[in-house]
């Protein structure tokens, strides 16, 4: 009886704990979401932000997210993807690996605003690409790196090893194994693991003011070039992200519905940030059971 009321008492206190976090991140996400939603428009989302004057929306700094985002993640998954392949399926155990994974470690663990510094010192100033597009990707793709890595390499791993046996088995190189069975079968966590670490990417402001810039520059897109500071898909420009803009308006707005620009900005934030989540758990499940008939 003492076993089985110490299990109940341990217990209760693991959903009591657990229920304490739920909650304060139900308030807050609450919070926001109530104060934000009721200045959210069609023309709040596609007008871009006035400086001294009211009626400003987030057209151009929601547009720079998206693109931004598109870049890093073009730059950065094939990076993870090659290196998650690499560390699954044919690397040894030595000292070279042991660096690789511990250098991932050490990724992941730094601040974003370190990786903003990093990026400010390296491409903004050596490589003279100065406050653009390009600078914040190359950022961001040290910052997200390591959790698409480590996605790719867990989701590779998870795949049972009879399925490389099967491959190996009926004449099938290693990496014709790896590409048409392994690759194809670890789909579905891999592309969860893309759309997370895009709503983080999404929502990162620290590493941005130092790369991609804290100004918006009104945008022409009938303009196409992508060397033009005022064409839409230019990498070159300056480019503030929503949560920059965020930021900016609560510490140095000039706008008089400054509160109500960041509230409904930041309502935005959260929403794409729960659709990312929501949406990898929906397309992660609907692969899994397409791919594997369950």
């Amino acid at each position: 009886m003492n076993a089985k009321r110490s299990d109940k008492i341990a217990t209760g206190v693991l959903y009591t704990v657990a229920g304490i976090i739920v909650l304060i991140l139900a308030s807050l996400l609450l919070y926001i979401l109530v104060r934000g939603i009721p200045h959210i428009s069609w023309e709040f989302l596609t007008s871009p932000s006035k400086a001294y004057q009211e009626g400003g929306g987030i057209g151009i700094q929601l547009f720079n997210s998206l693109y931004l985002l598109l870049v890093t993640m073009i730059i950065s998954f094939p990076i993870s993807l090659g290196a998650g392949i690499y560390l699954s399926e044919y690397a040894k155990k030595n000292w070279f690996t042991d660096v690789v994974r511990t250098s991932i470690e050490i990724l992941s663990s730094l601040p974003s605003v370190v990786v903003g510094l990093f990026g400010f010192l390296v491409f903004v100033i050596q490589f003279g690409y100065g406050f653009s597009i390009i600078s914040g990707a190359l950022a961001l793709t040290f910052f997200n790196l390591p959790l698409l890595t480590r996605n790719v390499e867990e989701s590779l791993q998870a795949i049972h090893y009879t399925q490389r046996e099967a491959g190996l088995s009926l004449g099938l190189s290693r990496w014709e194994t790896v590409t048409r069975i392994i690759v194809p079968e670890a789909t579905p966590g891999i592309l969860t693991g893309v759309i997370l670490s895009s709503g983080r990417i999404f929502g990162e402001a620290a590493a941005l003011i130092y790369t991609a810039g804290q100004s918006a520059p009104a945008l022409d897109f009938s303009n196409w070039n992508p060397l033009s500071v005022s064409s839409p898909i230019s990498i070159f420009r300056q480019a503030e992200t929503l949560a920059v803009h965020i930021w900016k308006v609560n510490t140095e707005g000039t706008m008089p519905d400054g509160m109500q620009v960041s509230a409904g900005a930041s309502a935005v934030l959260i929403i794409a940030v729960l659709l990312f989540n929501f949406g990898a758990r929906a397309v992660g499940k609907r692969l899994y059971k397409k791919m594997t008939s369950a």
